[in-house]
């Protein structure tokens, strides 16, 4: 019982890990894309993560737009 205890500790830890990863990663591209840090709260929604992430694809950065704009 004991390993089976510790086993799903490390597990946790290592996906806690995997997960602030993502978001310190992905956080920085929006970041510098130009739109708010809090777009990222998407990734936890199942089907709006999806779309979101096609709808950040396609649009127009608003860091490109002010650039061309200028």
């Amino acid at each position: 019982m004991l390993s089976f205890a510790l086993w799903y500790v490390i597990a946790t830890v290592f996906g806690l890990l995997i997960l602030c990863a993502f978001v310190v990663v992905f956080g920085r591209i929006v970041n510098r894309a130009g739109y708010s840090r809090w777009w990222l709260a998407t990734l936890f929604v199942p089907v709006v993560n999806l779309i979101m992430l096609w709808v950040f694809a396609y649009a127009d950065w608003p860091k490109a737009r002010a650039r061309t704009s200028a």
